[in-house]
């Protein structure tokens, strides 16, 4: 009898054990409840607090816009001043391309296609991590600043004074007037360029392109992926103007001897900052240049800021008729040829072309211009274009 006692006891002490420790264990279950709760409300709230600071700013933001604008337009009543609306946009990087001036840039990209150029990126803006990738891809599109244009003065420091030309005079049309608008005309509302370009190689900061129509010391706004599936539009249509072929090609290309000999010249001292591996790679990038028409409608219709040189080249026939002119030319400066010259890679390559658009490329020099030590040449980027 006291066995079953102490069995009922020992049995009751474990019910009551663990009844305790049931209530011990729900209490626990809930304090936990609660703070899960009290968490969830918190990180609620924050959430909220988060999202109205961020309304707060976006209206913040559109209210301090439009007073600008309000007071752009009452100031630009009264007096002339900075234009009211702007947005914080600084270059990321700088163009250092085989053309040293607009003329003779190409109109259009990828249409010379040994055209180079490396846009190098500012560390201090840009990090080396922020282009990684881009090798991947065999294109890409380049956003710059038409920072050669003329008219850059009068559009940010009084854009009061400069009125929008709605209309420019397209070369494929030999003068006629277009829309701005449905032109690529560097003259635009605003500069901003659009370019696609090769990618040739990238390199830390720098990037190797070509197929370029982008100036030296062209600023970079932004360089995004070109994507094909998405970029190139199946079907689309263009004017009639656009159409025809070979509008500004030219007849044909010679070179002189005398080109020849003083490009060699030339060569020693430019081939340590050039991006050509050799003089012959340079003398087809003159080819491709000069294959479509590059002065401009002015100098095409009436010879505009020019060098004349008197015909006494070694071009002219050896008939005596033809020599008996050339003592005349020689003799009188109203017999004379316009010579026109391309800048390119630290060399001033002079060339004529007659009324039937055959060209001779007669000679090449230095420019008085120092070469820039920094520039990237082909030796910095001759490793990686070996594995291409």
């Amino acid at each position: 009898m006291a066995r079953w006692q102490s069995i009922a006891a020992l049995a009751a002490a474990a019910t009551a054990t663990a009844v305790l420790s049931g209530l011990l264990y729900r209490r626990k279950c809930a304090r936990l409840t609660a703070r899960v709760r009290e968490l969830e409300d918190s990180l609620a709230d924050a959430a909220e607090k988060a999202a109205a600071e961020r309304r707060g700013r976006v209206r913040a933001q559109q209210s301090l816009r439009k007073a600008l604008s309000e007071q752009g337009e009452t100031q630009d009543k009264e007096k002339p001043s900075k234009s009211p609306a702007s947005y914080p946009m600084v270059p990321i990087g700088t163009v250092q391309s085989c053309f040293s001036t607009r003329n003779g840039t190409p109109r259009q990209p990828l249409v010379v296609p040994l055209a180079r150029a490396t846009v190098v990126l500012d560390p201090a803006r840009v990090p080396a991590a922020a282009i990684e990738g881009l090798a991947s891809y065999s294109h890409c599109w380049i956003l710059y600043v038409f920072h050669l244009n003329t008219d850059l003065d009068k559009m940010w420091k009084d854009p009061a004074r400069s009125k929008l030309k709605a209309k420019v005079r397209v070369p494929r049309l030999k003068g006629v007037k277009m829309g701005v608008l449905a032109t690529r005309s560097p003259h635009r509302p605003n500069p901003i360029g659009l370019s696609v370009a090769k990618v040739d190689a990238v390199d830390g900061h720098a990037v190797l392109l070509s197929g370029v129509d982008l100036v030296d010391g062209t600023p970079v706004l932004d360089i995004k992926p070109y994507l094909p599936y998405s970029d190139s539009v199946k079907g689309a249509a263009i004017p009639n103007w656009l159409e025809v072929d070979g509008a500004l090609a030219v007849e044909s290309i010679h070179f002189s001897e005398r080109f020849i000999s003083s490009l060699a010249n030339c060569w020693v001292h430019v081939q340590k900052q050039t991006l050509y591996a050799s003089a012959d790679e340079f003398q087809d990038l003159i080819k491709e240049v000069l294959s479509w028409d590059i002065r401009s409608l002015s100098q095409r219709i009436r010879p505009h800021q020019v060098t004349m040189e008197r015909k006494t080249d070694n071009y002219a026939s050896n008939s005596g008729k033809d020599h008996k002119r050339k003592e005349d030319c020689e003799a009188t400066a109203s017999c004379s040829v316009v010579a026109y010259h391309l800048h390119l890679e630290g060399i001033d390559v002079s060339y004529k072309i007659d009324e039937n658009s055959n060209i001779v490329v007669d000679n090449a020099a230095l420019l008085s211009s120092g070469a820039n030590q920094n520039r990237c040449s082909y030796m910095t980027w001759r490793d990686k274009l070996s594995t291409l």
